[in-house]
């Protein structure tokens, strides 16, 4: 297949430019909500998308609501660290990639679990679109996975 494949090396500027904005873009969002879950009101924004889902509905049984919060922007805050340190440690990159690969997917997956998070507005069929950025964030971590170097 011969479309847009792009190659990031030292040689391909822009290509590296785009990688690392990639890269420091998605750091900063993943530690934004990461810290925004530590929040009463984010707690409580994420309960219905937790307890409809097929595998964390059980969850609030055992903990309290922000405790699962809590657990959630641990874990969004941890990825964006191995991912921010990946730049040194190319090492970490492996493990910042699967962790956003299964963030993602796991919030992705929200769209299709959650009642009457979609709904119709002005004829236009929408959903929260916090949820729908995860898909570029998703195609972010499969290609660092891929990366050789």
């Amino acid at each position: 297949m011969n479309g847009t494949v792009l190659k990031i090396d030292n040689e391909n500027l822009i290509g590296k430019t785009g990688y690392y904005l990639s890269l420091f873009g998605t750091v900063i969002i993943l530690l934004w909500i990461g810290i925004f879950k530590f929040t009463p009101t984010e707690a409580n924004a994420i309960k219905p998308l937790v307890e409809n889902h097929f595998l964390t509905f059980f969850v609030y049984d055992i903990v309290s609501i922000q405790a699962v919060s809590d657990t959630i922007g641990v874990i969004e805050i941890i990825i964006a660290l191995l991912l921010l340190f990946s730049v040194k440690f190319a090492s970490l990159r492996k493990y910042a990639a699967t962790g956003m690969i299964i963030t993602f997917l796991i919030t992705l997956s929200y769209l299709f679990t959650t009642p009457r998070l979609w709904k119709t507005v002005d004829g236009i069929l929408i959903t929260d679109f916090f949820i729908v950025k995860d898909i570029m964030l998703l195609g972010f971590g499969l290609m660092i996975l891929n990366l050789k170097k």
